[in-house]
C-alpha cells in the first residue's frame, strides 16, 4: 500500500501563496542528517556517518582545509543503516558495521521486503578511496591498539577477525548472557565486555594469551561501563544495585541503595569501592550521551551525577575519596567527550540557554566551565581532533538542519561538507519558533516552542496543531533537532506552520532538560498520566489565543507522542478534533512487558489497574474524534498489537478512523520515502478535518493509500 508521491504535489493554504514562498515536504526533508562523529587517532582527520534521502554514506574531513568528502557510493533507500563507526590506529581506514536493528538488537529489519534477505556486518573502508571490504557478520568491532584485530559481538558471543581478512572470523569467548562493550586494553592483551545475566550483570575480561576469562568482581547487582587504566592493570565500573522495582515509564527519584563506582584488578578480578552516591537525589543512576559513562583521566575518574537534582560531571581520585563537582549550575549536562590530553571535557549543555544547546569544556580536577560556543545555533555530539587543538562537532539553527563542522585553534567555526545540503533546500522560507510558556492543566509551567505562519494576518483565526515529542526523555529545542526522529519532526511543523497551521511543540514533564524533578514527575506515564494536564493545558493555551480557530485544534506525536495524542482524542475529543498517532501505547501493561519481560500484571494487580487507567484504552468509549494511526509492522519498541487493539476498540464504538500500515518497517522508519509518505498523509488528514481549504495534487495521491473506516 506504501506508493511514491509525486513530488510536484503539495498542500497549499489558499491565500498564503502570496504572504510566503511555498516550499514542499521533500524539500524541507532533503537536507542530509550527520550522526556518529568520530575522531581519528592521530593524523587529526574526523569521520561521520550522512543519511541523505535514505542513502547512507560515510564522509572524512581532513587538515588542513577540512573538506568533507564522501568515501562510501551507497545510493539506495534500502533502510540499511550504517553505524559503529572506528577508526584504524594509523588513522589510514574506518570500521563500521551496515545493516541490522542497533537499537533493539533484535532481528535484522527488511523494511523494503527484500526478498533475498538481509544481513548485519562489520566492513573496512580506506579513507583514500577503494571498495569497502566485508570483514564478517555481526556488530560492537572494537579493533586491537595494533590494528591487526577486530573483536565483534555476534550471535551474543564475542568473535574475532583479522583487520586484513587473511583469516576468517572465529568464536573468542564462549559465555553465558548477552554481550556488549567491547574493548581492548590500551596494551592489546585483553578484551573486556559486559555481559547481562537478566537479573544481574557482570563485567568480564579474556586474556588473549593465555585463553582465561575472568570475571570481575562478581555481585548480584548491575555492573556495567568498564573502562580501562592507562596501564591496563585495573578497570573502573559502575555498579547498581539489583533491584525487582518496576520503574520503567513511571518516577524514580531516588534508589533505596545508592549506586557506586567500583575498581577491579583485571587479573585476579577483585575490586574494591572507590565511592558510592549519596542517599537521595542523584542516588539512582542517569547517564549521560557519551561512549563512555566513566572515563579514566590524569588519575581521576570522570563520571555524571544528578546530586544537585541536575546532570553534571563529576571527578574522583581513582585512589577514593569525595566527588568533585566540575560543572556546577542549574543546567544539564548531555553529549560528552575526553580531551585526548586527559585534562578537560568537552561537553553540550543548556547552560544559559535552556531550550538550546551550546558547547563547554571543563578540566577534569578543578570546578568551572568554559564556553566554546555561544549565540543562537544549536552545538553538540562534540570531538577533540588527534592534535588536541581543534573540535568538532554538529551544529544547527532555527533556519538549516544538523551538518558537520570544525573550529580549529582559536578560529571560527566552519561547516565541513556545506555542498552536500540541496542548493533548493528553503532554509530562507523557515519561520523562527517562539519560547513560549504555559500553564498545564494542574498549574505546572511547561516549555514549548511556537510556529507561527508568516505574514499573518491581524485579527485572522487559523487552524492549530499541538506536536508532543516520543521518548519521553527528550528535549525540543529551538531550532533543528539533534536526532534523526525529531529532525524530521521539526521539518513537520516547519512545513505545517508554512501551510497556514499555528504550531506549537510542548516539552510535556517527564521529559530532560529542566531537572531531576521534571523528568521524574509523580504519576508520570504508567502511574498516573499526570502528562495529561500538559496536554490539556497546551489545548487551553491555543484556543485562548486570537490568531487560533479554538473548535479546530489538531494534535499529532509518533510513540509516547502518539501515547499523549491517543490520550488527548479519547479524555478530550470536545477540546481536539482530531489527531494522527504515530505507533502510540494505547495500553501501557502491554507495553510495559515489551521492555521489561518479568513483568507480570497480574503478580501487581494495584500497579496495573493504574496502568491501564492511565492508558487511552481506559477511556476509548469517550473518543470521538477522527484519528489518523501509522504504523510498522515491525516496530520493536512499541507492538504493533498496540494499533490492532485500539482499531478493534475504535470500530466498536463508531469512531472515524484511517490507517497507514508499513508492512516489515520499525519503530524510527528506516526509509526516507516513508517518512515523507506519512508525514503527506499527516498534513492531509489535519487538513481535511480541520478545515483547510486545499489546492492539492498530492492530497488525492496519498488518501489514496490510506485506508478509511468508519
Amino acid at each position: 500500500m506504501c506508493i511514491r508521491l509525486a513530488i510536484a504535489g503539495f498542500v497549499v493554504f489558499a491565500g498564503s501563496l502570496a504572504a510566503q514562498k511555498p516550499f514542499t515536504l521533500e524539500q524541507v526533508m532533503s537536507a542530509p542528517f550527520p550522526e556518529d562523529l568520530v575522531a581519528a587517532p592521530t593524523g587529526g582527520s574526523v569521520a561521520w556517518r550522512m543519511d541523505a534521502r535514505g542513502s547512507r554514506n560515510i564522509w572524512v574531513a581532513s587538515p588542513p582545509d577540512y573538506k568533507g568528502r564522501q568515501i562510501t557510493s551507497f545510493t539506495a533507500d534500502d533502510g540499511q543503516d550504517i553505524g559503529q563507526l572506528e577508526w584504524t590506529p594509523d588513522g589510514r581506514s574506518l570500521i563500521y558495521v551496515r545493516g541490522g536493528d542497533f537499537e533493539m538488537r533484535r532481528e535484522d529489519p527488511n523494511p523494503t521486503s527484500n526478498p533475498a534477505g538481509v544481513e548485519q556486518a562489520i566492513w573496512m573502508v580506506s579513507v583514500t578511496g577503494g571498495a569497502p571490504r566485508k570483514l564478517a557478520e555481526g556488530h560492537s568491532p572494537a579493533i586491537s591498539p595494533k590494528g591487526d584485530r577486530i573483536a565483534f559481538v555476534y550471535k551474543d558471543q564475542i568473535w574475532s577477525v583479522t583487520s586484513d581478512g587473511h583469516e576468517k572470523a572465529a568464536q573468542l569467548v564462549h559465555s553465558r548472557g548477552s554481550v556488549d562493550d567491547v574493548r581492548w586494553s590500551p596494551d592489546g592483551a585483553k578484551v573486556s565486555f559486559s555481559s547481562d545475566r537478566g537479573n544481574h550483570s557482570l563485567i568480564g575480561v579474556f586474556d588473549a594469551a593465555a585463553k582465561t576469562l575472568q570475571y570481575l568482581d562478581a555481585s548480584v547487582d548491575n555492573d556495567s561501563g568498564g573502562i580501562w587504566s592507562p596501564d591496563s592493570r585495573q578497570l573502573a565500573l559502575i555498579r547498581i544495585p539489583t533491584s525487582r522495582e518496576m520503574s520503567i515509564f513511571g518516577p524514580k527519584r531516588t534508589a533505596d541503595t545508592p549506586w557506586s563506582i567500583r575498581v577491579a584488578d583485571a587479573s585476579d578480578g577483585r575490586g574494591h569501592e572507590i565511592w558510592h552516591a549519596e542517599k537521595g537525589s542523584g542516588s539512582a543512576f542517569h547517564p549521560v550521551v557519551a561512549s563512555r559513562q566513566l572515563m579514566w583521566a590524569n588519575g581521576r575518574v570522570v563520571f555524571p551525577w544528578e546530586r544537585t537534582g541536575w546532570v553534571h560531571l563529576y571527578s574522583v581520585p581513582v585512589s577514593g575519596g569525595e566527588a568533585l563537582e566540575l560543572t556546577p549550575g542549574a543546567f544539564e549536562v548531555e553529549h560528552v567527550a575526553l580531551n585526548p590530553n586527559g585534562r578537560e571535557v568537552i561537553f553540550s549543555s543548556n547552560q544559559d540557554d535552556v531550550d538550546r544547546r551550546h558547547l563547554w569544556k571543563a578540566a577534569v580536577d578543578r570546578v568551572g566551565t568554559q564556553p566554546v560556543t555561544r549565540g543562537e545555533g544549536i552545538e553538540f555530539s562534540p570531538v577533540v581532533t588527534s592534535d588536541r587543538e581543534s573540535i568538532a562537532f554538529f551544529r544547527s539553527d532555527a533556519h538549516r538542519p544538523a551538518r558537520a563542522a570544525i573550529a580549529a585553534g582559536s578560529g571560527a567555526p566552519k561547516d565541513l561538507a556545506p555542498d552536500s545540503v540541496p542548493t533548493d533546500f528553503p532554509a530562507d522560507s523557515l519561520v523562527v519558533p517562539e519560547r513560549v510558556m504555559i500553564s498545564a492543566a494542574d498549574g505546572m509551567r511547561i516549555h514549548g516552542q511556537l510556529f507561527l505562519p508568516r505574514n499573518m494576518e491581524a485579527g485572522k483565526r487559523h487552524p492549530a496543531v499541538i506536536f508532543f515529542h516520543g521518548g519521553s526523555r527528550r528535549q525540543m529545542l529551538l531550532g533543528w533537532h539533534y536526532m534523526y526522529y525529531y529532525s524530521n519532526a521539526y521539518a513537520m511543523n516547519q512545513y505545517l506552520a508554512s501551510q497556514g497551521f499555528v504550531v506549537l511543540s510542548v516539552n510535556y514533564r517527564s521529559g530532560i532538560g529542566y531537572g531531576l524533578d521534571f523528568r521524574e514527575t509523580l504519576n508520570y506515564g504508567a502511574t498516573g498520566a499526570s502528562e495529561f494536564n500538559d496536554v490539556e493545558g497546551a489545548g487551553l493555551y491555543l484556543r485562548s489565543r486570537t490568531d487560533v480557530d479554538a473548535s479546530h485544534i489538531g494534535l499529532w506525536g509518533g510513540s509516547y507522542g502518539g501515547y499523549l495524542t491517543a490520550l488527548g482524542l479519547a479524555r478530550a475529543s470536545d477540546l481536539f478534533a482530531a489527531g494522527v498517532d504515530f505507533h502510540g501505547v494505547h495500553d501501557w501493561n502491554v507495553v510495559i512487558r515489551n521492555f521489561t519481560p518479568s513483568y507480570d500484571p497480574q503478580k501487581q494487580q494495584e500497579a496495573a489497574r493504574i496502568a491501564f487507567e492511565s492508558s487511552p484504552m481506559a477511556s476509548v468509549n469517550k473518543w470521538k474524534s477522527p484519528v489518523l494511526l501509522i504504523h510498522g509492522d515491525d516496530d520493536r519498541n512499541v507492538p504493533f498489537s498496540e494499533t490492532v487493539t485500539l482499531v478493534e476498540s475504535l470500530r466498536k464504538y463508531g469512531v472515524p478512523f484511517e490507517q497507514l500500515i508499513f508492512p516489515d518497517e520499525i519503530h524510527d522508519f528506516l526509509t526516507h520515502h516513508r517518512w515523507v509518505e506519512a508525514y503527506h498523509a499527516t498534513a492531509d488528514f489535519l487538513a481535511s478535518h480541520l478545515k483547510m481549504q486545499l489546492l492539492s495534487t498530492s492530497h488525492r495521491a496519498v488518501t489514496s493509500a490510506v485506508k478509511s473506516s468508519r
